[in-house]
């Protein structure tokens, strides 16, 4: 829990979350969205001379701490954690640094990283068993006369079967039909977990035995995502931004300051890099000369899927994609240019985008595109 809304703000680059050294500084949950950085949307942005480049963008949402007992009611209990059930993945941040200005909580006389990573994960556990408990109960009820409501109610006992034992819902084996019931139940242990190893600002580039511990303990379970970043010296490093009004000289501070404690890239950087592996994620692109944008879509989506997330008509009324390479563009420097070496290819309903792919779907709808989201 301890440095997650200073982590929120420095990723963030905003001061809206208040961050202290004592429990629940946080209690309404902290909003904020940014731009995902991408230097190939901006290359092809450049050589599509694009009036506008729109980047995609994350949301990241910080939430009160847990601790031992929130189900209960302690601290500021878990009603909040309504607040990420539609998130798509949970970062978890873990203390990983000794400090004595720095309180602990569930009264550690020593901090125990591991414990504490345990203990978020229990009262996510068992937030999530009451949401399948009361949701089991309620089908059961109207499940009689109802083959629907069987139906929710057989998924919500598998759910129960394996929370029971203490395992996350991400463990529920369903069958294909019974999935869009299961999304509907919102489990927060039914999403990947990214956790934030929060160490302090000399071991940002190396980790401690703090955090040595805790990729240990994921290992032995058979591996989880992990990242080692210093809340405190990604905070110093997006303060060098401050008053720098020219976007690339505030980004070449911010990386300076970066790189001199060891570190090749950003705590945003590493965090959309190990979401989007999590989220098996990748990106295509729309280029021309009003804008250019990215687009962010599930590996192995074919071209109609992908086109869809434009907008669902497109999918509807998919009649062909045309499709570039990134690298041709550079080589090559235009529209005009791929087309006349030979590089602009039309592809049909089967073609599985790739990562980096620029996009033109033609259809047979007329609609304005809709906004995109992430």
């Amino acid at each position: 829990n301890v440095g997650k809304s200073t982590l929120f703000n420095a990723l963030t680059r905003t001061q809206i979350a208040q961050a202290a050294n004592y429990p629940f500084c946080t209690i309404e949950p902290n909003v904020a969205k940014v731009a995902v950085p991408d230097d190939r949307l901006v290359r092809l942005g450049q050589l599509a001379e694009s009036q506008k480049v729109v980047f995609g963008q994350l949301e990241i949402v910080d939430i009160a701490g847990l601790i031992r007992g929130a189900s209960q009611g302690a601290g500021l209990g878990n009603q909040f954690l309504s607040n990420i059930r539609s998130v798509a993945v949970v970062l978890q941040v873990i203390r990983c640094f000794e400090d004595p200005d720095v309180l602990y909580v569930d009264n550690l006389a020593k901090l125990d990283s591991v414990q504490e990573m345990e203990i978020i994960r229990t009262e996510l556990l068992l937030s999530d068993l009451d949401v399948v408990t009361k949701r089991l109960e309620s089908a059961a009820r109207k499940g009689k006369n109802d083959k629907e409501m069987m139906k929710v109610a057989d998924v919500a006992q598998k759910a129960l079967k394996e929370l029971e034992q203490g395992h996350p819902a991400r463990n529920v084996i369903l069958e294909p039909e019974e999935h869009a019931i299961f999304q509907t139940f919102q489990l927060i242990t039914a999403k990947p977990v990214l956790y934030i190893l929060n160490v302090d600002p000399e071991k940002a580039a190396t980790g401690n035995s703090l955090s040595e511990a805790v990729q240990k303990k994921l290992v032995e379970e058979g591996g989880g995502s992990s990242l080692v970043v210093s809340a405190k010296l990604e905070e110093e490093a997006a303060s060098m931004r401050l008053g720098v009004a020219d976007e690339s000289e505030a980004d070449s501070l911010q990386e300076e300051y970066l790189a001199a404690a060891g570190l090749k890239q950003t705590g945003l950087n590493q965090v959309i890099k190990a979401c989007s592996q999590l989220l098996n994620q990748q990106c295509y692109y729309t280029v021309g000369p009003t804008e250019s944008r990215s687009w962010f879509i599930e590996r192995g989506m074919k071209a109609p899927e992908a086109a869809g997330v434009i907008h669902s008509d497109f999918e509807k009324g998919f009649i062909c994609a045309e499709v570039s390479k990134f690298s041709d563009w550079v080589q090559h420097g235009s529209e005009s240019a791929l087309k006349a070496a030979g590089k602009w290819y039309r592809e049909g309903k089967t073609y599985e985008v790739e990562d980096g792919d620029i996009m033109l779907f033609r259809h047979n709808v007329t609609t304005q595109a809709k906004k995109p989201s992430k």
